[in-house]
């Protein structure tokens, strides 16, 4: 049997509860050989036990904390396990299709491509609507009154479109964006770049800020069409899902992954940076608190919200919702203080990171 080239790294993005339907899918759809490098970041114990279940049966490596991981986090802590000539970063909501992870390896292959991305959807029913196929970012210079001003510049191909509708126009090319959903890396790119990911871009455009370092290091990014997968997102399905949710989503994780890309790439913090800070929060408005307002009822008097209507009751749960966010993050802020703190005090290996355990 040959020696398997690519490592797959699967790491929490938002919640744990469809982590089986994940996993299932990789191994059902996956025929070339593989490793398997599965970040567990706090997840409940009945998760815990499934995947402690499914690598001995499957044979993969398990890497849990017991704190929730941000998702450069989780990647880092996975990429450290890595020896294989790539790797693919992908997320624990993710379904794959037949012939995935070949025709990423062909194109990679064939282009020598740094990074490659296959047609991604979103949600159910899935591999139907697309969510991205390829894209452009990059840092646009622009001259005004003799000053040059640098603004961010985001596009992503195809979204909301049907697959059916445009597969036929889909091609191998070249292109700008890869999303984390599920990206395919030539290891090789990290030895360009400083080794690992921002964990400064904690929950945000962090799939921005390292498409543009592989590409300003010489690398380059591939979209491979013939490579379909599907990201589901929540809301969340069960109540063990509910603090990470709120965590990952947080307003503090979100600022300040737009202040990292703002500041790391000099760049004016235009209408681009605005619209985003106007709405920090959404998935949890969207996901948590208007399906909380609607459930109790209270259908008064309403006001304008990110362009929608929202309740008198949602109006009451929205600056609860954000002091409960603040709890959220500082605690878990002093918890992975503190982790640290004993990780120095046992003298703890570098490569067992902050107090986390493996299989």
């Amino acid at each position: 049997m040959l020696e398997p080239q690519i490592t797959i790294v699967v790491v929490p993005r938002e919640r744990f509860s469809f982590t089986r339907e994940s996993l299932e899918s990789i191994y059902e759809h996956t025929q070339m050989p593989f490793k398997l490098v599965y970040v567990d970041g706090n997840s409940p114990s009945h998760i815990k036990r499934y995947l402690e279940e499914e690598a001995r049966k499957r044979n993969f490596e398990i890497i849990r904390t017991d704190y929730y991981l941000s998702p450069n986090q989780g990647r880092n802590i996975g990429l450290r396990q890595v020896k294989t000539k790539y790797l693919v970063f992908i997320d624990n909501d993710v379904l794959v299709t037949p012939g995935w992870l070949e025709r990423m390896f062909e194109c990679a292959e064939e282009t020598e491509a740094s990074v490659v991305t296959p047609l991604t959807c979103e949600g159910t029913p899935a591999h139907e609507h697309i969510h991205c196929a390829g894209g452009q970012v990059h840092v646009r210079e622009e001259i005004k009154d003799g000053t040059v001003r640098r603004r961010m510049r985001e596009k992503m191909y195809k979204q909301g479109k049907k697959v059916e509708q445009v597969r036929n126009q889909l091609k191998r090319e070249q292109t700008e964006l890869a999303e984390f959903h599920c990206m395919f890396v030539r290891t090789e790119i990290f030895e360009r770049i400083g080794g690992q990911l921002d964990e400064g871009m904690m929950n945000t455009k962090e799939h921005l800020d390292f498409c543009m370092t592989v590409i300003q290091a010489g690398g380059t990014v591939y979209f491979e069409p013939d490579s379909l997968v599907t990201y589901v997102p929540g809301p969340p399905l069960e109540l063990s899902d509910m603090t990470f949710y709120m965590l990952r989503w947080s307003d503090a994780w979100e600022l300040a992954s737009l202040h990292r890309l703002r500041d790391k790439w000099n760049v004016e913090e235009d209408q681009y940076f605005t619209n985003r800070y106007r709405r920090v929060g959404w998935r949890r408005h969207m996901t948590i608190t208007r399906p909380l307002a609607a459930r109790i009822g209270d259908l008064g008097n309403r006001l304008v919200i990110f362009g929608k209507k929202k309740t008198r009751l949602e109006k009451i749960l929205v600056p609860m919702d954000k002091a409960l966010n603040r709890y959220l993050t500082t605690s878990q802020a002093r918890r992975l203080s503190q982790i640290k703190k004993e990780a120095q005090t046992l003298k703890e290996p570098e490569k067992t990171p902050m107090g986390a355990s493996s299989r």
